[in-house]
């Protein structure tokens, strides 16, 4: 399972001096006095150290404290977002960012500070379409809460201005702000988190591209690796956009034609739809226990735990990393098992939903399947 170049790093002092880090839950027996981990200065500190590899045992622990600290942000914004969705036909799920994505980040984006990064906890809403999305994220923003949204309406819409990747979706952070005294003696003000918003046919598409970076050693969501996949889902992206949503990606100068006949051309030359098709997808069902650890093992393999306790749960995720340096740990949250498996099917090699979108989305743009379209069927459709 191919994660990053850096991944022997990580492996490394992981498997060295990191791995005997003293227990999260032991470093929580004397919480900091303002700012889980110390401060703010010291988070960013901490991941400074990971970014120029010289980080020490007390810089791991100061970053597993930070990143636990987000548990009752979590918490918070999960119980806010399934009052607003009930009765809705919204999926919901949320997770703990993983360290190796963390570190991963860190190394990617030099200029990056640790504490202030913004999607350590995330939670996920998934919508029928592109307007129900769309009044959802109103209806939160016009809402009489604390928490206040950071970004600006528009600055990471990007269903109206799609990244060049072809992403598309809708992401705001939130500042968390708190009352209780039970709160503030969690020491979680001023955390961020993030809500990502999108329809079903955009995840299947972003599933998709995870699941690429799972199985292959490109990594299209990275612009790492080979090149080809990263045209093959751009493609991909605006072809479900009008085929499916009647909007455009961000190729909305290519006409019909032209997109199916350069994503079948790619298809032919990558075996992408017959990779994907071919996935042992994990068939083990998930507990109906809320809180879900998936370990995956460098070959591709699924090992899942349930906790009924958030906060055992967490101890058993950061004793988890701690213990098992090569293997790819998350953490993820929802009220079902199927919200887990939709909400975040990357997880489990799942791209069933984006292979069955992007044959009926290419059929509906050229009147052929993707099978069936040859060299004469451009021409025709072509004029």
């Amino acid at each position: 399972r191919h994660i990053s170049s850096e991944d022997s790093y990580y492996r490394a002092w992981m498997a060295g001096g990191a791995a005997r880090a003293v227990p999260w839950r032991t470093t929580l027996a004397n919480p900091p006095s303002t700012y889980p981990g110390g401060s703010k200065t010291r988070v960013t500190r901490a991941g400074a150290a990971v970014r120029g590899k010289n980080v020490t045992l007390d810089d791991l622990a100061v970053i597993d404290l930070w990143r636990a600290a987000h548990r009752p942000v979590l918490n918070t914004f999960n119980a806010l977002l399934r009052n607003r969705a009930k009765g809705l036909d919204i999926k919901v799920g949320y997770r703990h960012k993983r360290k190796r994505t963390i570190f991963n980040k860190l190394l990617r984006f030099p200029k990056m500070e640790l504490a202030r990064m913004d999607d350590i906890a995330g939670c996920r809403l998934i919508f029928t379409s592109v307007d129900e999305l769309y009044k959802f994220r109103e209806g939160l923003h016009r809402a009489r809460v604390n928490h206040r949204r950071r970004n600006e309406v528009d600055k990471y819409d990007y269903i109206k201005s799609p990244k060049n990747s072809g992403y598309r979706g809708i992401h705001d952070i939130f500042e968390y702000d708190v009352r209780s005294a039970k709160g503030v003696a969690a020491r979680s003000k001023g955390l961020y988190v993030e809500i990502q918003y999108r329809t079903s046919v955009q995840h299947a598409w972003a599933t998709a591209v995870e699941v690429i970076g799972n199985i292959t050693e490109s990594q299209p969501k990275f612009q790492e690796g080979d090149k080809r996949y990263e045209q093959i889902m751009l493609l991909a992206s605006e072809i479900l956009a009008r085929s499916m949503e009647n909007r455009s990606s961000y190729l909305p100068e290519y006409s019909n034609s032209r997109l199916v006949e350069e994503f079948a051309n790619m298809d032919r030359e990558l075996g992408l739809l017959n990779l994907l098709r071919g996935l042992n997808t994990v068939q083990k069902d998930v507990s109906a226990n809320r809180n879900i650890i998936l370990i995956f093992s460098d070959e591709g393999e699924l090992e899942s735990k349930s906790y009924r306790g958030a906060t055992d749960a967490l101890a058993a995720l950061f004793e988890l990393e701690r213990t098992n340096p090569g293997k790819d740990i998350v953490l993820v949250r929802a009220d079902t098992a199927e919200e887990v498996r939709i909400a975040f099917r990357n997880y489990f090699s799942d791209a069933r939903e984006f292979i069955q979108l992007i044959e009926e989305g290419c059929e509906r743009l050229s009147g052929h399947t993707i099978d069936h379209v040859d060299e004469k069927t451009f021409r025709d459709l072509s004029g």
